[in-house]
């Protein structure tokens, strides 16, 4: 009985029927067009698209966790780029550490450390040549720096525009910090020259549509996860500090300990998207670090419907669609149909594509309704 409430409490069973298709489509459907049909078939799913898809998986799970600390209790991270990067450096630590003796100098050292003349590894690489470890760190490193960074700025009651700014502070510091080649992470170029995951050559296209079929079902739970937190008590409490924080200390409720709670869970989804991004794009430098790429996130959620959960996921692919189209075809106009984009939802779709369905699909109704009537 209470997991039936729960799953009721969820969704519908409209809503659960419809998930139950898409994960169909992302799971089972989409590999089998890409490992079943022919080259040569009109059906055939050819193998950089899947790359594609597989990046997109990993910006939809960042949309997502932005979306739950932006739309359900209105704190707007304009540095979420941060955790993301955290995650991809902790899995490129591990990807580069597997082919000690195989990079140009034949050194156990990683590349950038032999040019450097470095003598050892720095003693914060010891551990990542295992696989587990460093998807351990992918999720705890990023929870770490978001738990002792919302514990003070929630403690301050910083809050609206000022925590944004911060944030992305915060961002411009680290890039500024990754970019020094004395941090031991590669300087400028970053990692790169990643052979094998856990033993499996990730030149191969099977183990990339491995890779692909991984990310959609880690992008389909943590939507669900999403979706549990938002629907129970305390996603009620994320609103209400949302809508009026002072209101909820009032009704004997600390917000700082819901925000802090969120806020970090948040930061764990984006470090294991980033983790699963790295192996899939092959290169993790500082430019993830980049102020941009943390606003570009707060677009794809915008676009797609801030408070959705779902409208976040569509928005990362609707927006990267769009912006690998255009980087391909007028790559010099990409940054305008951004902004105009960013613009253009604020004024006329505040609640994005996905409320912009809801009222199309609320106005059919109501007009087949009227013709029967």
């Amino acid at each position: 009985m209470i997991l039936k409430d729960i799953l009721g409490r969820m969704h519908t069973r409209r809503g659960w029927a419809t998930f139950g298709a898409l994960a169909l489509v992302l799971l089972v459907l989409l590999p089998l067009l890409n490992s079943a049909m022919t080259p040569g078939s009109a059906l055939h799913l050819p193998d950089h698209l899947v790359r594609l898809l597989g990046k997109f998986c990993c910006f939809a799970i960042a949309a997502v966790a932005l979306d739950l600390i932006w739309g359900f209790a209105g704190i707007l991270s304009l540095g979420h780029g941060v955790f993301f990067a955290l995650g991809g450096y902790a899995m490129g630590m591990y990807l580069l550490l597997g082919i000690r003796g195989q990079g140009v100098y034949r050194s156990n050292l990683p590349d950038f450390m032999v040019f450097l003349d470095w003598k050892e590894l720095p003693w914060f690489w010891h551990g990542f040549d295992n696989f587990f470890f460093a998807l351990f760190a992918a999720l705890w490193v990023p929870g770490l720096l978001a738990f002792a960074f919302g514990y003070f700025a929630f403690r301050s009651r910083i809050r609206g525009v000022y925590f944004s700014i911060i944030t992305q502070a915060l961002t411009y510091a680290l890039m500024l910090l990754f970019f020094r080649n004395d941090t031991g992470l590669g300087g400028n170029n970053g990692l790169t020259d990643f052979k094998h995951i856990y033993g499996y050559p990730l030149a191969l296209p099977s183990t990339q549509l491995a890779l692909y079929v991984i990310t959609a079902g880690v992008l389909l739970i943590a939507y669900l996860l999403c979706r549990y937190i938002v629907t129970a008590k305390v996603g009620r409490v994320l609103r209400a500090v949302r809508d009026e924080e002072n209101r909820v200390m009032f009704c004997g409720y600390d917000p700082r300990a819901y925000k802090l709670f969120v806020w970090t869970f948040s930061a764990v989804l984006c470090g294991l998207a980033g983790a699963l991004y790295v192996p899939q794009v092959g290169i993790i430098n500082p430019s993830e670090l980049q102020p941009s790429n943390s606003i570009e996130m707060a677009i794809w959620t915008a676009v797609g419907g801030r408070g959705t959960l779902v409208g976040a996921a569509l928005g990362a692919f609707l927006v990267n669609g769009t912006k690998s189209w255009f980087t391909g075809a007028l790559p010099e106009a990409w940054l305008y149909v951004l902004g105009a984009m960013f613009i253009l939802v604020t004024l006329f779709l505040p609640q994005g594509v996905i409320g912009l369905g809801t009222r199309l699909l609320a106005q059919a109704k109501a007009t087949r309704k009227a013709g029967a009537a």
